[in-house]
């Protein structure tokens, strides 16, 4: 397999982010065996399929808190999360605080000016 087929692969996971992509349904769109795709995705990433899923849920979670007014349930959703629980647990270990006081720090932040 080469590296052009794994950037097929992200490119895949990236376009369905939202369509609750799979191992299997990857295997399937790029014509290897699960197995396979596990292996090489790990071998070319340094991160498992589900890990690389895990943190471009949270990656496009950050994103919308910063560009949408949307309710942080919402987002959750959006990005295959079972909850809005579920998406603060995962978003807390990996920023270090809860999706709302990140979307308030970003909105001071962007608001912020010197006089």
């Amino acid at each position: 397999m080469s590296s052009k087929t794994v950037e097929k692969m992200i490119e895949w996971l990236d376009e369905n982010l939202t369509n609750s992509p799979t191992l299997p349904k990857m295997a399937s769109y790029v014509g290897y065996s699960e197995y396979y795709c596990s292996l090489k995705f790990h071998e070319f990433t340094g991160v498992t399929f589900k890990e690389y899923l895990a943190k471009r849920r949270l990656s496009a979670g950050a994103e919308a808190l910063k560009t949408t007014d949307s309710r942080i349930i919402d987002i959750a959703l959006d990005c295959g999360f079972s909850s809005s629980e579920a998406f603060s647990r995962a978003f807390g270990k990996a920023y270090g605080c809860s999706p709302k006081k990140y979307r308030a720090k970003i909105y001071r932040d962007e608001n912020d000016t010197e006089i």
